[in-house]
């Protein structure tokens, strides 16, 4: 806690002791005005450079006053430059750069800048917005490729939150991620379309992932009907214009064995049309062992450009995988403990089936430019997620260790329908500039399951001080008819979701001041509800330019989200509502590389169900819950040899309105209420004798934590979490050879909850290892 706070004060004694200096910003484009991605864009006779981003613009701020050459570089075409004069506390806007393809065939490719990129500027288009994270009223964070390449991050469940200041993940099934922030579940996104369902969707494998983009507060940028603390967005590889080749394969610990191949680039020589296509394959056991898993995908995508106007992009994810649900599940009596058990004891039997998995997602997307203010994008996508299979649960612990082991049938299949529309475009009115947004949003998600047949697996009791394996009873559900056809034919649960929106952002005083005013009339319609629930939802943002390279924001947002079932009356359930308000300041250091944030919220979720004291079998909606904190993140680069993640968030739900008084101001299970993350890569110089090698170090730090329920008076019994990790690696213009330990103190680390009755918990695995080679065509 003392280094964050001596952190965070050179932080604001940078910011007050800032000089004058000023920036530039520009675009980089083809002869035919497409703009290019990834162009290296240095200041000449200096170290300051960035890339452009995928829309080719990019901005340089921390430049000395006077006259400045500004080069673009990209593989391919001939390099350009021109001379701008910067003056203090300016941005200068950079006249377009455009870039002549080269002719010649390239004997030899020299990649200029850096090499490790953290810092990502711009939102994704599925986002839809247009304007740097940097100078949006809100709270985004962005985790980056080459962050999760670093890592070796293949699943959204393999420690991928830690980059982001207060994300944690309650224990789960196996299948699918519970990720949490702010003290509430956030829905998983995938390419700007909300595919959650309460029990899934399948985790995200990185192998087809581009970037991942953490968004906190309610509004999701105009979906408002879901939880209040933000969502993440999932953004899969897209077709590109310059060629891209690699094959990684991988090895580790328990088993684990792993393959992946990237490619894509032009599949015409005029560049209309572009492909992408990814796959992957991988199996391995778990520290439990008997728990053999295979998982496979393949991913092509398409890119069709009718003009660098028009294009159409259409992608496939094809996915099947092997799920032991709950088998990670380990009980013991609450005088135990936690931990009481060995690490990798197993509670299932060691003929446990394994669960399958099939996921489809399609997405096509449709854009056009009327001209360079104007244009819109159409978005369709479909996902449906077929599991058979079952899960594990323990029903009771008696005293002497003898537990009442149970499997349940899971059958299940969800699908989710959606359609996006929407326009953007930026006019003046006198020297007031506006950036506006409006469309259109259809969701409509079915989820139907099985999991009404539940049997007892043991003829003679399992008992934890004395386990014997290969006594379960043989499981054996009947499939003869299809899920969705199974009592009644009616989907467990589904929504159908329309809205309207409409945002304008109104730039002030060469947009140092932006104020962002928005509105969003969302119908909700609810399984089982015959009417539907509507609600308009203001919002509301200022995000102000004190310098060139800090800004300062605050918002206002309102969101809602379906609350299912029905009282003792058979009456169903308003919409649990949330209001949000926030702000904070975000401030860049060296020449943008190194980004920072700083912000406090308070979110206040009304119309929480809570338990009928007349009838406790039913639910009656008074409850009230607050959450509020503060959350620091730092992301970037410190020197060219050095990058740094480094996040502090301290989270506080509190329960503020109940029809049982005595429970007011007690704490909400789900959150830790300090969670710290720290990355460090370093990468040594061309110039060094260890030219190519390269160490990473991080570690998970987490207090007074719960998962599902805290213990007796409402406090934490779970130990506080702790762990290390560390990365080493080699590369060159086509080699990367990287090994990842995990755990390095060898730390017994978990995650459970107290039912009174009984404890559980989850534990991970001891220190491990995975090497991974790759090779870059």
């Amino acid at each position: 806690m003392k280094k964050i706070t001596t952190l965070a004060l050179g932080l604001i004694i940078g910011i007050l002791s800032y000089g004058q200096s000023g920036g530039v910003k520009g675009k980089v484009v083809t002869e035919q005005q497409t703009p290019i991605a990834n162009a290296n864009i240095t200041i000449e006779n200096t170290s300051i450079g960035t890339m452009t981003d995928v829309n080719g613009e990019y901005q340089i701020n921390d430049l000395e006053k006077g006259t400045h050459t500004v080069k673009a570089s990209y593989v391919g075409f001939a390099s350009r430059s021109i001379k701008v004069r910067v003056t203090a506390n300016t941005v200068t806007l950079v006249p377009d750069l455009v870039m002549q393809e080269k002719q010649e065939q390239l004997d030899e490719v020299i990649v200029e800048g850096r090499q490790n990129q953290y810092v990502v500027r711009e939102p994704s288009s599925t986002l839809r917005l247009k304007t740097e994270i940097a100078k949006l009223p809100q709270n985004i964070q962005v985790i980056s490729s080459e962050l999760l390449q670093d890592q070796q991050a293949t699943s959204i469940m393999d420690g991928v939150i830690r980059n982001v200041s207060g994300v944690t993940m309650l224990e789960h099934w196996g299948h699918f991620a519970r990720v949490n922030m702010r003290g509430f579940r956030l829905p998983a996104f995938r390419n700007g379309v909300n595919v959650q369902d309460s029990w899934g969707p399948l985790s995200e494998d990185m192998g087809f992932v581009d970037r991942i983009e953490f968004v906190k507060g309610p509004a999701g940028f105009m979906m408002s009907a879901g939880e209040p603390g933000g969502f993440y967005n999932v953004v899969t590889k897209k077709p590109t214009e310059a060629f891209v080749g690699n094959v990684s394969l991988s090895c580790g610990s328990f088993d684990f064995y792993r393959g992946t191949f990237d490619f894509g680039g032009k599949l015409t020589e005029n560049g209309k049309l572009l492909y992408r296509f990814n796959a992957m394959y991988q199996t391995g056991d778990s520290h439990r062992g008997n728990e053999d898993a295979e998982r496979w995908g393949v991913a092509p995508a398409l890119t069709y450009k009718f003009s660098y106007k028009t294009r159409i992009t259409t992608e496939l994810n094809l996915q099947r995988a092997e799920s032991y649900i709950g088998a990670a599940y380990v009980f013991a009596p609450v005088v135990d403990g936690y931990g009481s058990l060995d690490r990798n004891f197993k509670f299932t039997d060691t003929n446990y089936p394994a669960s399958e998995i099939d996921e489809l997602t399609f997405f096509t997307n449709f854009s056009h430019d009327f001209s360079d203010n104007w244009g819109f994008e159409t978005r369709f996508a479909y996902l449906r997620y077929d599991q058979e299979g079952q899960s594990f649960w323990a029903w009771s612990i008696a005293d002497n260790g003898d537990a009442d082991r149970r499997v349940t049938q899971w059958d299940a299949l969800s699908v989710g329908k959606y359609f996006q529309t929407y326009f953007y475009g930026n006019f003046n009115t006198g020297g007031i500039t506006h950036k506006l947004l409006g469309g259109f949003d259809f969701t409509e998600k079915k989820y139907w399951a099985d999991f009404y047949n539940t049997v007892a697996i043991d003829v003679v009791p399992f008992n934890i001080y004395n386990p014997v394996y290969g006594n379960s009873t043989p499981l054996d559900f009947d499939r003869s008819v299809a899920v969705q056809h199974r009592n009644g034919g009616d989907p467990y649960s589904g929504n159908t979701v329309r809205a309207y929106y409409l945002q304008d952002e109104i730039g002030f005083l060469n947009d140092k001041i932006r104020l962002t005013l928005a509105g969003r009339y969302t119908e909700l319609l609810t399984l089982g509800k015959e009417d539907q629930d509507k609600k308009f939802s203001p919002r509301a943002g200022l995000s102000v330019d004190i310098l060139p390279t800090l800004s300062a924001y605050a918002l206002y947002d309102q969101s809602f989200l379906p609350a299912n079932g029905v009282d003792f009356n058979g009456d169903t359930f308003d919409p649990i509502e949330a209001n949000d308000i926030e702000g904070g300041i975000k401030k860049s250091f060296f020449n943008d590389k190194l980004k920072t944030s700083l912000g406090a919220y308070q979110i206040t979720k009304q119309n929480v169900l809570v338990t009928d004291p007349e009838h406790p079998d039913f639910s009656i909606q008074l409850g009230e819950v607050r959450s509020k904190g503060i959350e620091f993140d730092v992301q970037g680069e410190i020197t060219p040899e050095l990058n740094v993640i480094l996040n502090y968030a301290n989270t506080n739900v509190e329960i503020t309105e109940d029809t049982d008084e005595s429970v007011i101001g007690e704490r909400v299970a789900g959150h830790a209420k300090h969670v710290t993350n720290g990355w460090l890569n370093y990468n040594f110089a061309k110039t060094s004798v260890l030219k190519g090698f390269g160490a990473s170090l991080g570690y998970q730090y987490q207090i007074d934590r719960s998962t599902w329920a805290w213990a007796a008076d409402n406090q934490s019994d779970l130990p506080d979490y702790f762990r290390l990790d560390g990365a080493l690696l080699w590369k060159n213009n086509k080699f990367r050879v990287q090994l990842n330990v995990n755990n390095l103190l060898n730390e017994y680390l978990y995650a459970g909850a107290n039912y009174g009755t009984y404890l559980y918990w989850q534990s991970e695995p001891g220190i491990n290892g995975r090497v991974t080679v790759t090779y870059n065509f």
